[in-house]
Order: C-alpha cells, then structure tokens, then sequence
C-alpha cells in the first residue's frame, strides 16, 4: 500500500522547499505539480492549440499522459513517455500553463494522472487542493502557512538578492491578492482541509517546518 503526503497553503508559504526536503527524508518521490500544469502546457503548444480557445483546450487535454520519476537524484517530467525538463521552463509555456490551468477539464485531467502516481508510489506532493481535493485519503495532511508580512520579507529578500528593485509593501499586497482569488476561486479554491494539521512557518527555520513534518508523520505511521 502506498503512502502520501499532502502539503497545501498559500503562495510563498515554502511548501516546495519542504515537501522536498521531507520526501528526500523518507525516500518518497516529490510530486511537482506545477510542472505538471506546464508538461500540459506544453503539450497545448506541441498542438498549437491557441490560448484562449477554452472547448479546444479540453479536448485536447484528454490524450495527454504526464508523468514524474526520479532518475538519478533529479525529477524527471514525462509528457507521453517524452523526457520534457528541458522544455517546460520557458516564458511561452508558462504563460499557456497560467492560461489553461484554469481550465476544468485540464484540473480534472491533472488531478487523475496525480491521483494514479499515487496509487503506485510513495508521495509527497504540494498544492493548494491537495489534501480536499487530489488526495483526500492523504496519511497525512498539512496546511503551511505563514503571514503575509513574512512571506513578503522572504520574497523580498530572494528578489533583492537577485538585484531585482522591489517594494516591501507592493509586493505584500500581491500575496494578499493571491489568496483572496486562490480562496475564492471557483474550482478547487485553498482550504485547509477538515483533518489537516496547521505548521505556521512564520518564525521558523526550513529545517525545522520540515522536521515538524517529518514527525507528525511517523507518529501517523
């Protein structure tokens, strides 16, 4: 029987960073499902299904078989049994993956090919309806969170790194914005699931939010 880990929360809560770090932990495999969203994406483009053709999109969809292993110590997408990581990054397919993620049909589609990797394999996987939605039979469920004035400081922090010119306030308003359309959105919208553990981020170290995981997790299993 194969076992899973569901992390949801808001926009720059750290749950990537997280959920790899626990997966790595237990030796289970990172579900990137943004990538997923982008494999599609991309899979629209090889189609050349327009962006804002919404009944093509869906029927498009339905012929594409996206996949994730791990080869080699590294995350491998796979559209159609065709090695995509290095196709996936670029402005033109996450541009269509903002525009076709939105899309019933393609979150119905992705939450299937999601919920059969599941099935088969151990599971960390991150997102804002994991845990309600994709994998609602989920070991174990956590909502990470942290307030919007942190996650705007670390965005701040990572941009100015970058020399990127940002403004500490604009760019909390934009995290605000998010989760108010991330929490009000029609299909899936973010919420902490009824049987969800909620770990606030807020003041504490990666390691630490992911050690927490780890051992609400061993105490389930």
């Amino acid at each position: 029987m194969s076992k899973s880990i569901a992390i949801d929360g808001p926009a720059g809560a750290g749950k990537s960073t997280i959920a790899k770090k626990v997966a790595k932990s237990l030796g289970f495999i990172y579900v990137d499902t943004g990538a997923m969203y982008r494999a599609m994406a991309l899979y629209m483009i090889k189609n050349k299904v327009d962006a804002s053709d919404s009944e093509k999109i869906s029927a498009t969809c339905k012929s594409a078989d996206i996949t994730i292993k791990h080869e080699n110590g590294e995350q491998v997408v796979y559209l159609n049994k065709e090695n995509v990581n290095g196709l996936i990054r670029t402005e033109e397919v996450g541009n269509m993956a903002s525009a076709s993620s939105v899309n019933a049909d393609v979150r119905a589609k992705l939450v299937e090919l999601q919920q059969k990797m599941a099935e088969t394999t151990d599971v960390v996987m991150d997102g804002r309806d994991i845990g309600t939605v994709v994998l609602p039979g989920a070991d174990l469920k956590v909502y990470l969170t942290a307030s919007s004035k942190v996650r705007a400081e670390r965005r701040y922090k990572e941009l100015t790194e970058k020399g990127t010119q940002c403004n500490l306030d604009e760019i909390e308003k934009d995290i605000i914005d998010r989760d108010y359309r991330d929490m009000h959105r029609e299909n899936s919208p973010l919420k902490q699931a009824e049987d969800a553990v909620l770990v606030d981020s807020s003041y504490m170290t990666i390691d630490e939010v992911a050690d927490e995981i780890l051992r609400l997790y061993k105490e389930r299993a």
